[in-house]
């Protein structure tokens, strides 16, 4: 029914759902707040998730596997970034990265979509608390991590490898 890059992409979609729902577990159990870097990833990672979901259910042809892996390049470094920056954050001296400012939702209702996203990748402080580590690495780690890794498997499984050959 599927094939290995069906197969390979559908691993990697549930992956990200086993990220998005830790997520979701961290913010409603553990009681960790997200901050709007965090927000952020979560969408890259959906995102991300959606892509390689599509890619595992559409059987595509040697082009169009091109093109998720393409897509999961963009939405995998877009991920890479915001995690970066975060990572970032977190490790500069404190007092050093000034306040993110308003809430996001207050900032998403002041101000239009570039506007918030230039804001809160340029500010940091409440951003740079580090809450949650496991093995020694922060969350924002963790998800910087996994956007590589997951970047690697689209590019690996739908550009170089994409189709086994009969």
């Amino acid at each position: 029914m599927f094939d290995r890059r069906q197969k390979i992409n559908l691993g990697a979609a549930l992956v990200c759902a086993a990220m998005f729902g830790y997520a979701l577990y961290a913010s409603r159990v553990l009681g960790l707040l997200p901050c709007p870097l965090c927000m952020f990833q979560r969408v890259c990672i959906v995102s991300l998730g959606i892509v390689f979901l599509i890619a595992a259910l559409h059987p595509a042809r040697r082009s169009g596997a091109i093109v998720y892996g393409l897509l999961t390049f963009l939405v995998a470094g877009a991920a890479t970034w915001v995690a970066g920056r975060h990572v970032w954050i977190q490790h500069q001296p404190a007092g050093t990265v000034p306040s993110c400012g308003a809430p996001l939702d207050n900032l998403l209702q002041m101000f239009p979509i570039l506007e918030v996203i230039r804001r809160v990748m340029t500010g940091g402080g409440e951003c740079g608390s580090i809450d949650w580590t496991f093995l020694g690495v922060s969350m924002p780690g963790w998800v910087l991590i996994m956007a590589v890794s997951l970047g690697l498997v689209g590019i690996v499984n739908n550009i170089v490898y994409p189709v086994r050959k009969a």
